[in-house]
């Protein structure tokens, strides 16, 4: 199965241009002859859309949906967007097409609330982490922060995924001058990879936005991770995304890496006898079993001397 990555720039709150921007990279994919095209987390919105995120968000039966559901037609493609749920909740999530059919927009699930990071106060937790299935493979999606929590990876794994397809929105500074979010990437993608046997499609963007929702053409342009004080308005920060796409076999291998700061196409084949391969070689979770993880999480949560309330969340210690 050949695999698109595309590495977009998008344009902050400027939905029909984004839109416009990935329904062509969809069409061209297909031309191609991929099979399934990946954009990276909120790919029709850009990430830092502050108080305006209402302004952004397609409901599922939109027009905007609809025509990317046409768009891929004779392919597949996950895209990042805002959505709003009929009943008016507001979600970041991934939107998956199948051959022209919506088959379902999946939610985030750890909405980061900390530092730079706001998606606690603007978004809904999503509910499910579930599958799909395309040319005999079953992949499963996550959002960024998703795969930082490793109870999740595992859901998808006992769910039989062979691919897992991540999408991010990664900027340097917004974690602090101590860390770097480009090696940990690195890590976690490697690590999952090499571990579950599967492959990891991981799309991040570029660009530079500034937090609050406004137009970066709006503001001063500001070195990655600066702050300049713009008086009653207050801090305003801009952060650089970085890129670097990444295919990674089920060895852990890159086999594709999209360029850094730069908008970027990659591509790559997927081989399920590489699959079979690993599993062959190196089965480590061939024994696992989920039933066990079950019984303990019930022993663990739902302990005899935290009395007849039942379900007990611990506290920090």
């Amino acid at each position: 199965m050949k695999v698109t990555i595309c590495q977009t720039a998008p344009r902050l709150l400027d939905v029909k241009s984004n839109l416009e921007e990935v329904i062509a990279k969809i069409r061209y994919a297909r031309e191609k002859g991929s099979q399934l095209v990946v954009f990276p987390e909120l790919a029709l919105t850009g990430y830092f859309v502050g108080e305006r995120y209402h302004e952004a968000a397609l409901r599922l039966d939109s027009p905007e949906i609809k025509s990317l559901a046409a768009a891929s037609k004779g392919t597949a493609a996950v895209v990042g967007f805002i959505e709003e749920s009929p009943s008016m909740n507001f979600y970041n999530s991934a939107l998956v097409l199948v051959d022209g059919q919506i088959v379902f927009a999946y939610r985030k699930l750890n909405l980061p609330n900390y530092g730079v990071f706001d998606e606690g106060k603007i978004f809904a937790t999503g509910k499910q982490l579930r599958t799909f299935k395309l040319h005999d493979f079953h992949i499963a999606v996550f959002i960024c922060n998703d795969v930082w929590h490793p109870s999740l990876p595992y859901l998808g794994i006992t769910q039989k995924a062979d691919i897992f397809v991540t999408i991010i929105n990664s900027s340097e500074g917004s974690m602090g001058a101590e860390f770097s979010n480009m090696e940990t990437w690195g890590i976690i993608n490697t690590f999952y990879s090499r571990i579950f046997g599967i492959y990891g499609i991981c799309a991040n963007r570029v660009g530079e936005e500034s937090v609050g929702g406004r137009r970066k053409n709006d503001l001063p342009v500001l070195p990655p991770g600066k702050t300049e004080d713009h008086g009653r308005e207050g801090t305003v920060s801009s952060y650089r995304f970085w890129g670097g796409s990444e295919i990674v076999n089920p060895f852990g291998r890159t086999i594709s890496k999209a360029a850094l700061y730069e908008t970027d196409e990659i591509e790559a084949h997927i081989s399920r006898e590489l699959l079979r391969q690993k599993k062959i070689l190196l089965p480590y979770v061939k024994n696992d079993d989920p039933y066990f993880t079950y019984r303990e999480l019930k022993r663990i949560l739902f302990r005899p001397d935290r009395g007849q309330a039942g379900f007990h969340r611990p506290t920090g210690s």
